[in-house]
């Protein structure tokens, strides 16, 4: 790799802390992913999200998110678990 080459993975800057916990907490906590579901807005604030942030990832809008700082992983995760709950049947098998 040379010096000018730009790293395939870029770690999550500390400006997205918050972004990327509520993305964990979606991932891995019951009560909050039922409360996002719930009423979203409320959820974000318990968060403190930045509004761009917060519109982000109401409208799960992945190119965004990982712009703003995202862990990859966490994005997905977190779109997996919420579309699990939407719609169980559909991972029945998953």
């Amino acid at each position: 790799m040379s010096a000018g080459e730009p790293l395939h993975y870029r770690f999550p800057p500390a400006s997205a802390y918050r972004l990327n916990r509520c993305l964990f907490a979606l991932k891995s906590d019951d009560g909050f992913r039922a409360r996002f579901l719930k009423d979203a807005g409320a959820a974000i604030r318990e968060i403190g999200l930045a509004a761009a942030d917060a519109a982000a990832l109401v409208q799960g809008d992945r190119d965004t998110l990982l712009a703003r700082g995202a862990h990859p992983y966490l994005v997905f995760m977190a779109d997996l678990r919420l579309r699990m709950e939407r719609e169980p049947v559909t991972f029945e098998y998953f």
